[in-house]
């Protein structure tokens, strides 16, 4: 791995929390409101019974309204839960999960776990993302967590990446374990690649 493609990557993630950190309530609500409908509408055009999706940080394009409009609707979702083996482990939240933080800050369900496996049988992946390219790169937030989990699928659903408008980019460094996504949804708009 080049040295230069992980400066890179970690100067972009830098700048991309920057952007977060300051970006007013106002936009953000308005981001989620349209995140919401077009997670929705995935959801209803793919006709999905069971999916992963995950409890966003302060900072990331929130998913509790389409959480909760899942459980509303007798979606089955499964949430990760990060162990110290850096594998994700997943619990079912039907409704409104109770909450603590676990590993680096991260909101987690506080329900039974099911295993890494448990993902395998899911319609619908939506991922975190720092950044997701045109031809369908995603760019995480470096600890490798979701790579590791869809590249060790065989047969994979497909994985839609969830950021704000800004960080939808025409191209992003790439690295040999980076996991390419089916598709991004943006406040704007609903891309599939």
């Amino acid at each position: 791995m080049s040295e230069d493609l992980v400066t890179a990557k970690q100067a972009l993630r830098a700048e991309i929390r920057d952007r977060r950190r300051v970006m007013p309530q106002h936009e953000r609500d308005e981001a989620t409101t349209k995140l919401t409908e077009h997670l929705k509408n995935l959801v209803a055009a793919r006709g999905v019974k069971r999916l992963s999706c995950y409890l966003a940080t302060p900072s990331e394009p929130e998913t509790r309204p389409f959480l909760s409009w899942a459980y509303d609707n007798g979606i089955e979702v499964l949430l990760p839960v990060s162990r110290d083996d850096g594998l994700l482990d997943w619990a079912i939240a039907n409704d409104s999960p109770d909450e603590n933080v676990g590993l680096y800050g991260i909101p987690e369900p506080t329900g039974e776990l099911i295993g890494p496996i448990a993902i395998n049988d899911v319609d619908l992946i939506i991922v975190p993302a720092s950044a997701v390219d045109k031809k369908g790169v995603r760019m995480g937030w470096g600890r490798g967590y979701f790579d590791k989990t869809l590249g060790s699928m065989g047969k994979r659903p497909p994985v839609y990446a969830l950021v704000f408008d800004s960080e939808y980019v025409d191209s992003l460094p790439q690295e040999v374990h980076d996991q390419p996504v089916t598709g991004v949804v943006t406040p704007s708009a609903l891309i599939t690649f």
